[in-house]
């Protein structure tokens, strides 16, 4: 069962933005997600909006569903060249597939979505394209298909290097198959990113460790590290509440964030966010960073959520109700929410204290507002936060911090 989508006021059926979401736009960048919803096996731990091919058919099956997508691009474009609103013409920084596992879909659908992206908007150059693959999900000639397509960069999802941490998450991969599929994407020019996944039931210090020390042995440019949540309505929920496995413990994964800082540091790999690692700047996930920076992208698929300047909105989550909205001449869009300037600088303080790069408290001033030199002098004294940024009214997580990421962001915004 995938999370429900959030309660928003009524989207347009045409899917029309208001004027405001012009305001700034020439300040930020302009990225699309596009949603594949498949997988082969729902894994126990997942709350993503994914399906098993089996479940679905018509315009949502996976062999329509490459056209269906084509569908929302065109809308998309005419949403946003609408002289109404105002919005500047801008060709796209990032293109980041996502899913489920993308590769389910044949290597040709995903490179003739990424030519229409193209077609419709320009990309910049030197623009970043991810795709997400399972380790089983790719074959020398899938990857050489994507890397001639345009895509520049590949992210798979190892998880974990120990097997019975994998069929704990229910993930069917062989952790042995990482270094060919690594050694594939490395000769057709991609990069590479790896997941890996920390506090899974059952998994020990050691365990973990093996798993970093593996991941690292990819020598991939850019590693991420997330904490398992246990997820309502999950497979693993449900075996968490019935006892049969135990719920993850956060001093552990506390100790598994600083083993992976430890190692992945001493590696070569540096975080740029709390849960993310790049050998360099050139490697960080230049699609994370604008959302993190609050920059406007348009999510492209059922359940999909977009954003532009403050106006934010998500696609019915049934791939069958999105196919039909479409095929109607509807926005998918289920529903959105315009931010106010309150609600928009707590999401920028949220988002930005966890970047490397840090949050600047009074943009352009230098200087901690007088509103909050108490929480950032608490801050300091409880060593979540260094000291030289903080003089200069910048807050810098240290690694105590990252592991309180959440105190921080409390402090600040109280």
């Amino acid at each position: 069962m995938s999370p429900a989508l959030p309660i928003g006021d009524p989207a347009p059926a045409d899917g029309a933005l208001p004027a405001s979401a012009a305001v700034g736009s020439g300040h930020r960048d302009f990225g699309v997600y596009l949603h594949v919803p498949f997988c082969a096996v729902r894994c126990g731990y997942c709350d993503f909006n994914t399906y098993t091919a089996s479940e679905l058919g018509g315009g949502a099956s996976q062999a329509a569903y490459a056209g269906t997508a084509l569908r929302e691009i065109d809308l998309a474009a005419g949403v946003l060249s609408d002289p109404a609103v105002g919005l500047p013409e801008r060709a796209v920084s990032t293109v980041f597939v996502g899913g489920g596992t993308p590769t389910l879909l044949p290597a040709a659908d995903l490179v003739r979505l990424l030519a229409h992206v193209r077609a419709t908007w320009g990309l910049v150059p030197g623009a970043e394209v991810t795709t997400e693959a399972n380790p089983d999900s790719v074959t020398p000639e899938v990857l050489a298909t994507l890397a001639a397509g345009g895509f520049t960069r590949v992210s798979f999802g190892m998880q974990s290097a120990v097997p019975h941490v994998l069929a704990t998450l229910d993930r069917t991969h062989d952790p042995a198959r990482l270094p060919d599929v690594v050694r594939w994407a490395r000769e057709v020019g991609l990069d590479v990113s790896v997941d890996l996944i920390y506090g899974t039931p059952g998994e020990s210090l050691a365990d973990w460790r093996t798993s970093v020390e593996s991941a690292l042995a990819l020598e991939p440019d850019h590693v991420s590290a997330y904490a398992l949540v246990i997820e309502a309505g999950t497979k693993m929920a449900a075996r968490v509440r019935r006892g049969e496995l135990p719920m993850p413990d956060g001093d552990d994964e506390a100790a598994k964030y600083e083993v992976a800082d430890e190692l992945l540091t001493a590696a070569g790999l540096d975080w740029y966010e709390v849960s993310n690692f790049a050998r360099g700047p050139e490697h960080a996930s230049r699609h994370n960073l604008s959302y993190w920076r609050g920059h406007d992208w348009w999510g492209i698929g059922p359940g999909a959520h977009s954003h532009v300047g403050g106006v934010r909105w998500w696609n019915v989550k049934h791939p069958r109700a999105y196919a039909q909205r479409l095929e109607s001449g509807l926005s998918p869009a289920a529903g959105r929410e315009i931010l106010d300037p309150g609600a928009r600088e707590i999401e920028r303080v949220l988002l930005g204290v966890r970047l490397a790069e840090g949050l600047e408290l009074a943009p352009g001033t230098g200087r901690v507002p007088d509103a909050q030199r108490s929480a950032v002098a608490s801050l300091l004294a409880q060593g979540l936060i260094e000291f030289a940024p903080a003089r200069a009214g910048r807050v810098v997580l240290t690694r105590r911090g990252r592991l309180l990421a959440d105190a921080v962001v409390r402090e600040l915004t109280a």
